[in-house]
């Protein structure tokens, strides 16, 4: 039972000139912000100290910036999450001070100002180790992008291949330029988000990509862009459940699963909705620029002989 029905094709081809404009658009304001502003890296690839600490009233903010700026702290986050009364404070490495000595010296500067707070969680991470989870993290980027390739190229054609992974990066790109232009904490757990995302994008493609091979055999007298238009519609209504519910508890993430899941789900979010865009207005776009054609994906059919079944 399907829960949407078309009752005729989207023309979705028609409108993928608009759709270059905005991609192109979007793609090069995020490579822009990515190389002027750069992603704001979390503690797990920089290395540093991270603190959690909670006040029984609302917290202030600037005077927690002017007590450790008295301490001649320098380039420290200091920021709410969850709540008013919670604060998370990101230091860098400082050589003079272990991990341990140095939430001691920062919660004893904050105690004299508010015997109130009260340390929840302290973390820290070295330089060296950040730097090396920062390239693992590049690699393994690398080697899901290069995997989906192989993997498209395998199923359906080397032309696939390449539409998928331009729109599937193109998914990654644009993640990483929101990161960077709001400037919001980039992570371990988010970049796990953007592997999943690229996961979650080829899935969508791969269906698309599915239903235009079945279209080529059923379809055989109709242009390429009415054979995509039509498997795009096709798997609409799949498209509308599957990323419906998916999208419900991405949400419930983002609103009770706290600090630790906030950026993930968020990451989460914006790639779902440009993977679903990529899938059909990208990927399939590249497919007709690259002129994929029957021939791609099909074995001509033979003519039978004019004397065929005659009797000489």
């Amino acid at each position: 039972m399907e829960f949407f029905r078309f009752s005729r094709d989207i023309p979705f081809m028609s409108w993928r000139r608009v759709a270059a404009v905005i991609s192109i658009s979007t793609f090069i304001l995020s490579v822009f912000f990515i190389a002027t502003r750069g992603l704001n890296f979390g503690v797990d690839f920089t290395g540093g100290t991270v603190l959690e600490v909670s006040y029984e009233q609302t917290a202030d903010l600037n005077r927690i910036r002017e007590i450790l700026a008295g301490m001649n702290m320098t380039d420290v986050t200091v920021q709410n999450f969850g709540t008013s009364r919670d604060v998370m404070i990101r230091l860098p490495v400082i050589p003079e001070y272990s991990s341990a000595q140095l939430s001691e010296t920062v919660l004893d500067a904050l105690r004299e100002a508010d015997r109130t707070v009260e340390m929840r969680r302290v973390e820290f991470v070295g330089p060296q180790v950040g730097q090396e989870l920062l390239e693992n993290g590049a690699l393994a980027l690398l080697f899901v992008s290069l995997g989906i390739v192989a993997y498209l190229a395998v199923r359906f054609e080397w032309k696939f291949g390449i539409a998928g992974i331009i729109a599937n990066l193109h998914d990654v790109i644009i993640i990483l330029g929101f990161f960077a232009f709001f400037q919001w904490e980039f992570s371990l757990t988010v970049l796990a988000a953007v592997l999943a995302v690229l996961g979650y994008s080829v899935n969508e493609s791969v269906v698309i990509f599915d239903r235009i091979r079945e279209n080529f055999r059923k379809l055989r007298k109709i242009p390429v862009k009415d054979v995509i238009n039509n498997a795009i519609t096709r798997t609409m209504a799949r498209t509308i459940m599957t990323h419906g519910s998916t999208q419900m508890v991405i949400i419930s993430m983002l609103l009770f699963g706290g600090e630790v899941l906030y950026y993930f789900a968020l990451a989460l979010t914006i790639g779902i909705w440009f993977g679903i865009y990529s899938s059909i207005m990208v990927a399939s776009s590249i497919l007709i620029l690259l002129g994929v054609k029957r021939e791609d994906l099909l074995q001509p059919e033979e003519k039978k002989p004019e004397n065929d079944g005659a009797v000489v």
